[in-house]
């Protein structure tokens, strides 16, 4: 058989490889340094060699047992950031998807202004909205019930004795709670999962839809039983980055948030930084970043065979 493949000389193979070979060192030596800085025994700012001289699991001990000044553990960290990394990309897929099923299969008045309406609030910036979140949901003030006054004075505020205990009795600010800090977060997420599945969803022939119609099943049976399965390397997609933003979002928690109890991990991470770089413990921040990492890269291998699969395709198929 006749091949239409391009043959690559050797000094072309050189060269290619050379350059592969450069662009590999870049990308995976910080990697290798940030690694090596973590288990450095000297704390060093600025380390000579990528393979410390003194090995130690020092920096990781101390950051499970309390990475900063704070009285707050890694556990709670930890606890706090998947609880609103995992919620909001959760009710960003559900809603997300739901929405852009309605958008993509019917056709109703008002849906290309809609649409626009999508279109604009994503393409402004997150931290744009942090100013009117702020106001909208510090004046929410939910009365207390004799449970939640026990849950708020065992940390729901930062103060003297006095300041929790009349806080305490009075209101419950949604602005400075994890709940609170998660609808801001998914109110920037909406948009781009909407805009993200509605375009997926485009690509699924609606024939698969009229050929169940015509079988008797009902529009929840169609969406439930057909759009879902063959949208699962799109939801993957928009969980995953739902996830990624909600486990390192920054922002809006340092703003909202003021009970240590509540902080997530990258607003740890950035309390461990000091006025100088002398005053930074390095191998725990080097530490603590390579932990905040490891769930996202080991999400995206979970998901990695729906990010890159093409059920669609098979399905006509």
């Amino acid at each position: 058989m006749h091949s239409d493949t391009k043959k690559i000389s050797l000094p072309q193979q050189l060269i290619y490889q050379v350059l592969l070979l450069f662009i590999a060192f870049t990308v995976l030596y910080p990697v290798f340094w940030v690694i090596g800085m973590s288990f450095n025994g000297k704390d060093e700012a600025r380390p000579k060699d990528i393979i410390p001289t003194v090995f130690s699991v020092e920096a990781y001990q101390r950051v499970l047992d309390q990475p900063t000044n704070n009285p707050v553990s890694f556990v709670e960290l930890v606890r706090n950031s998947l609880l609103l990394a995992v919620s909001t990309a959760g009710l960003s897929v559900l809603i997300g998807v739901s929405a852009a099923y309605i958008f993509s299969r019917f056709d109703f008045s008002g849906r290309k202004m809609l649409m626009m309406i999508v279109i604009t609030v994503l393409m402004l910036p997150s931290i744009a909205t942090i100013a009117p979140l702020f106001v909208l949901l510090n004046g929410i003030q939910i009365p207390l019930t004799p449970w939640f006054k026990e849950a708020c004075k065992a940390g729901g505020f930062v103060g003297t004795a006095m300041q929790i205990v009349n806080a305490c009795e009075k209101t419950w600010n949604l602005r400075n709670s994890l709940p609170g800090v998660g609808m801001a977060m998914l109110s920037g997420m909406l948009p781009f999962a909407i805009w993200n599945l509605k375009g997926y969803l485009d690509t699924i022939p609606k024939d698969l839809s009229e050929a169940a119609f015509i079988d008797g099943a009902s529009f929840n049976q169609v969406f439930l039983r057909i759009i879902l399965p063959l949208s699962m390397p799109a939801l993957a997609v928009t969980f995953f980055m739902g996830f990624l933003g909600g486990w390192t979002e920054f922002a809006l928690s340092w703003q909202f948030l003021t009970n240590p109890k509540n902080f997530t991990l990258a607003m740890s991470l950035y309390n461990m930084t000091g006025q100088f770089s002398g005053d930074t413990p390095w191998s725990a921040f080097a530490a603590m970043s390579l932990m905040i990492a490891t769930p996202v890269a080991i999400i995206y291998l979970f998901l990695q065979r729906y990010i890159v699969g093409g059920l669609t395709v098979g399905s006509v198929k």
